[in-house]
């Protein structure tokens, strides 16, 4: 599959490694692609451009940035280079306050998440939340002595989640399809849970499972 990537952070990175060592084709978009000049000597196989560059090679999108620049990333990327795509929404709402006893602070509410926005300002973009609620280190092929993790995923398109929930197998996951678009809203504050061990703890290395 041809994959564009939206970002240049470690989940952006750590995703666009891990496609390519899954055997995709993988370009990587970023507001100043000198920035990734060193990383991309350690990833040759991955291609390194604009934001647009992305988003028009890409068959499926990943947008993998701070969740306060989703919506601009994407307007730079180009609508038509979005519409009638899936895009693996990875971003979280997270501000830039402190975490508070170890609890994060979101700019949404529990009833409007952030990829609910940015489905209704891209209509025609097939949005799916993915890889918003774990670290980026055990992102690909994760091993956990409790079994295959869980990835959560949630989105308005059946066709995009089957893609997606592929990909999350193929990357050693468990799939658990929570619905459409609205659960994100509690989707993204897993992140949140996540995150609290690693504040209280400075422990990193979990993952969530949904047991049946």
């Amino acid at each position: 599959m041809k994959v564009g990537i939206l970002g240049s952070g470690e989940v952006a990175k750590t995703l666009a490694a891990g496609f390519a060592k899954h055997g995709h084709a993988v370009t990587i978009g970023t507001r100043t692609p000198a920035k990734l000049a060193d990383w991309a000597k350690m990833q040759p196989q991955v291609r390194v451009g604009t934001f647009a560059d992305a988003a028009g090679f890409g068959e499926l999108l990943v947008l993998a940035v701070k969740g306060s620049a989703a919506a601009e990333v994407l307007r730079s990327a180009g609508a038509s280079s979005v519409t009638g795509k899936t895009i693996i929404d990875a971003c979280n709402p997270i501000t830039e306050a402190p975490p508070v006893n170890g609890v994060l602070a979101f700019f949404t509410s529990l009833d409007n998440s952030l990829m609910e926005r940015l489905q209704r300002e891209f209509p025609g973009a097939r949005f799916v939340k993915a890889f918003n609620s774990v670290g980026a280190d055990l992102m690909i092929n994760p091993k956990f002595q409790g079994g295959t993790p869980s990835m959560f995923i949630c989105g308005n398109d059946e066709s995009a989640k089957k893609t997606v929930g592929g990909i999350c197998e193929q990357f050693g996951w468990e799939v658990a399809d929570m619905g459409k678009c609205e659960s994100a809203r509690a989707i993204e504050p897993l992140c949140m849970l996540w995150c609290l061990p690693g504040f209280l703890q400075d422990s990193w290395g979990h993952a969530f499972k949904l047991l049946t």
